[in-house]
């Protein structure tokens, strides 16, 4: 691959692993603190409605584009091991595809959908959701914390 293409690309992807990393910092320091401060049936009802919302163009495009580029840059690290930075290259490109996307369709997406099956203002729904708040909060730390160590690794793989 041209170099420059190369350099061109892991920027990129180390830029989108940054704003993604942002997206779920953002959700884990004040979204869902503030949501768990209303009442169950209002915190399930907004956690419902951002969760049908964020599924648009721009950020599945940065959460998978950036995830599609990542598999693309770890197999290049690995046809040019010998090369300066390979290992940050890969090491960047598989913290994001397993910690922040593997992380986002194994575990989180799963809430989600347990929790867009119940209805906001029922005793099920209540109970859900003092479950949800601590597990989804907490598998987002760990994909932030992926996203940002990926955007790390490819910044000085550059």
């Amino acid at each position: 691959m041209n170099d420059i293409l190369l350099l061109a690309l892991t920027l990129v992807s180390a830029l989108g692993c940054g704003l993604v990393a942002g997206v779920f910092f953002a959700f884990s320091t004040f979204v869902m603190p503030a949501l768990a401060r209303l009442p169950p049936a209002q915190g399930i009802a907004a956690m419902q409605s951002i969760n049908i919302t964020v599924i648009n163009p721009l950020f599945m495009g940065a959460l998978f584009g950036t995830a599609a580029a990542s598999v693309f840059l770890a197999v290049t690290a690995l046809q040019s091991w010998q090369e300066p930075g390979a290992v940050y290259l890969l090491a960047g490109s598989l913290l994001y595809v397993l910690g922040t996307v593997g992380v986002t369709i194994g575990l989180n997406v799963p809430l989600n959908n347990a929790l867009a099956a119940v209805v906001a203002d029922s005793a099920e729904g209540a109970q859900l959701w003092r479950h949800y708040l601590a597990k989804w909060t907490a598998w987002n730390h760990v994909r932030t914390a992926a996203a940002l160590a990926a955007a790390a690794g490819l910044t000085i793989a550059l």
